[in-house]
């Protein structure tokens, strides 16, 4: 918790409350659905949280802004930023339903979320559209944005960057990128937090047109 003071020290005492309740939380459901690594949980703020909340320090999503988190499990990065990002709205999907809609769902209950929506499905029967498409290395990057080609939203434009994919990946990634050679940023956790945990992670980023 110490670290999501130490990034963000512009959090609100609500916001506080709401990320200070997140490590109970998921420690007691981890007892019983493997949401993270159990070997991990004792790092829970700074391998999934504060991962989480990366993307904020490259893009600021302003008031409105609909987001969608593919493959959420058991709400990651799309929890932490719903409490960073109160005026904007996330769905979470995720086709395994007992980590998305008993424990994502549950956390988002319990902490007063009301800017969340889980979802049961597979993010290409999806039917609404978003500005920003979500995720945390839960596939590789063509994949990724292969669904996304559907999914985003091409009329509303309100954000600093065009609306895209935006995703949390570590090592190597030229191969998938190459393709996108011409629309995708890549940003170095570490340019933001120094823990060692993100000296290979990244914030990756693709226009979607």
């Amino acid at each position: 918790m110490d670290s999501i003071r130490k990034y963000f020290p512009e959090l609100s005492g609500r916001q506080l409350e709401q990320f200070e309740a997140l490590g109970p939380l998921y420690t007691d459901w981890n007892s019983k659905i493997n949401v993270v690594s159990r070997k991990d949980i004792d790092n829970l703020y700074c391998h999934h949280i504060l991962h989480s909340l990366a993307i904020a320090k490259t893009v600021k999503f302003v008031p409105g802004t609909r987001l969608a988190d593919i493959g959420t499990g058991g709400g990651f990065p799309g929890i932490p930023l719903a409490i960073l990002f109160p005026e904007c709205h996330f769905t979470l999907i995720d086709s395994i339903g007992k980590k998305v809609m008993t424990v994502a769902a549950n956390v988002a209950e319990q902490i007063g979320l009301t800017n969340v929506e889980c979802r049961h499905e597979r993010a290409q029967d999806d039917p609404d559209k978003y500005e920003f498409i979500l995720s945390r290395g839960v596939m590789p990057l063509p994949d990724l944005c292969s669904i996304a080609q559907k999914l985003i939203d091409r009329k509303n434009r309100r954000n600093a960057y065009p609306n895209g994919v935006i995703c949390l990946k570590g090592g190597d990634l030229s191969a998938e990128t190459q393709k996108f050679r011409n629309s995708f940023e890549q940003t170095e956790i570490s340019t933001f937090f120094n823990e060692e945990f993100f000296k290979d992670k990244k914030v990756v980023y693709v226009q979607i047109s």
